[in-house]
C-alpha cells in the first residue's frame, strides 16, 4: 500500500534528516567503543596480523616486542602499502592524463567568449563550461563529432546553434540556468541523447515537436520555466524515467500522460494544479510523485493508496526565503540563485526518499515548523 506525505514546511525535512544522522552516528560510536574494550577483538586482530605477516614471509622477531605481538609496528604498511600506493598513484595519474586529453573545462566570470584555440581540438568528447559570461555557442561545434557530454550550465547563453543537431554521439546536454527562450528543432537529430537538462532558463514556454525523435532520453528536467503544460514531444519520449517539470505554469496534466509507461519519477511541485488525473494509475513503474498541495481540490484515492508502493509527496508552498539560514540570505541574490538553491535541496530530499527500503502504510501529516 502506498502512502501520502504532506509536508507543511520543507525545513522540517532537514531537521528530521539531521536527527536520523545524529542517531546513527551515536550508535556507530557506541559500537566502536564496545569493540575497542573487547579482549576477543584484540586477540583476533593480533592473530590476523601474525597470519598476514607469515604469508608475506616476515620473520617472527620483526613483529614481537618483549615476547608480545606488537601490531603498532605497521610492518605490512612498510612493506606493501608503499609499493602499492606508488603503483596505484602512477596508474591513476596515467588514466587522468589520458582522460583529460578529451575533456575541455572552462569557468570564471571573466570569460565572455570561447578561446579561439578550441576550434582546433575537434577530438574532444566532453565540454564543461559553467559560471561564465558567455552568451553564444559558435557554429563550429558541428566539427566535434566525438562529443558525448555538453555541459553549459550557469552561463548567459541566449540561444543554441542549429549545428548542435550534427552531434550524433551526444548523450548529455545540460544548458540549465541560462537565458534560453527557445530550443532549435535540430536538437531532435541527436538520436543518442539520454539526458536533457533545460532547467532554470525562466522563459522557456514550449519545446519543438522534433524532439519526439529522442527515443533514448531517460532524464528530462525543464523545471523553473514557463511551460503551461507538459510538451507533446516529452509525452513521446518512450524511454523516459525521470521528468521534472516543477515550478512552471501547469494547471492540469494531459489525459494521455500514461503514454510515459516507463516513467518512475514525476516532479510537479510549485505549479497550479487543481486535480490529478486517474491516468496516473495506468503508469506501472511510477514510484515517486511530488506535487504542491495548496491548489489541489481533487486527488484520486487510488493514487495515495496505490498497491504498487507509489510514494506520493504533497508539499505546501511556503516561500523559500522563510526557511533559509540567516547567513545564506546574503549569498542568494537573484531569483535564479534562489531557484538553484531550492532545486539542490529538493534533489537531496528526493534521493533520500528513494533510498528508504521500507514504506510506512499510513498517512503522515506534519503541521509544525522547524526553524533552522
Amino acid at each position: 500500500m502506498g502512502h501520502q506525505v504532506i509536508i507543511f514546511d520543507i525545513s522540517l525535512i532537514r531537521g528530521l534528516w539531521e536527527t536520523r544522522i545524529k542517531k546513527n552516528k551515536d550508535t556507530q560510536k557506541k559500537e566502536k567503543e564496545r569493540l575497542a574494550k573487547s579482549s576477543l577483538e584484540k586477540i583476533k586482530q593480533e592473530w590476523d596480523f601474525v597470519l598476514e605477516c607469515r604469508k608475506k614471509g616476515i620473520p617472527q622477531a620483526a613483529y614481537l616486542k618483549n615476547g608480545f605481538i606488537d601490531t603498532t609496528v605497521k610492518l605490512l604498511d612498510k612493506i606493501e602499502k608503499n609499493s602499492q600506493l606508488r603503483k596505484k598513484s602512477t596508474f591513476s595519474d596515467e588514466i587522468a592524463k589520458e582522460r583529460n586529453k578529451f575533456i575541455f573545462q572552462l569557468s570564471g566570470e571573466h570569460w565572455t567568449e570561447l578561446p579561439d584555440s578550441l576550434k582546433e581540438q575537434t577530438h574532444l568528447k566532453e565540454w564543461h563550461i559553467y559560471n561564465t559570461q558567455i552568451q553564444t555557442i559558435p557554429a563550429y561545434i558541428a566539427l566535434f563529432q566525438e562529443l558525448k557530454v555538453l555541459e553549459l550550465s550557469n552561463n548567459q547563453i541566449t540561444h543554441l546553434p542549429v549545428e548542435i543537431g550534427c552531434l550524433k554521439l551526444l548523450k548529455e546536454l545540460n544548458v540549465s540556468f541560462n537565458n534560453l527562450k527557445s530550443i532549435p528543432p535540430e536538437l531532435g537529430n541527436c538520436e543518442n541523447l539520454e539526458k536533457l537538462d533545460l532547467a532554470g532558463n525562466l522563459e522557456l514556454t514550449e519545446l519543438p515537436f522534433e524532439l519526439s525523435n529522442l527515443k533514448q532520453v531517460t532524464f528530462v528536467d525543464v523545471s523553473t520555466n514557463q511551460f503551461p503544460t507538459i510538451p507533446i514531444c516529452v509525452l513521446r519520449m518512450s524511454s523516459l524515467h525521470w521528468l521534472d517539470i516543477s515550478n512552471n505554469k501547469l494547471r492540469d496534466l494531459p489525459q494521455d500522460i500514461d503514454r510515459l509507461d516507463e516513467l518512475q519519477t514525476l516532479l510537479l511541485q510549485r505549479n497550479k494544479l487543481t486535480y490529478l488525473p486517474r491516468a496516473l494509475l495506468n503508469m506501472p513503474k511510477l514510484s515517486l510523485l511530488v506535487v504542491s498541495g495548496d491548489d489541489l481540490v481533487e486527488i484520486p484515492t487510488d493514487v495515495c493508496e496505490s498497491p504498487t508502493g507509489l510514494k506520493f509527496v504533497s508539499l505546501k508552498d511556503n516561500p523559500l526565503e522563510t526557511i533559509l539560514y540567516q547567513d545564506t540570505e546574503d549569498i542568494i541574490e537573484s531569483e535564479r540563485d534562489r531557484e538553484r538553491f531550492e532545486k539542490e535541496f529538493i534533489k537531496a530530499y528526493i534521493a533520500d526518499i528513494k533510498e528508504r527500503e521500507s514504506v510506512p502504510c499510513y498517512t503522515t501529516k506534519v503541521s509544525f515548523t522547524l526553524h533552522l
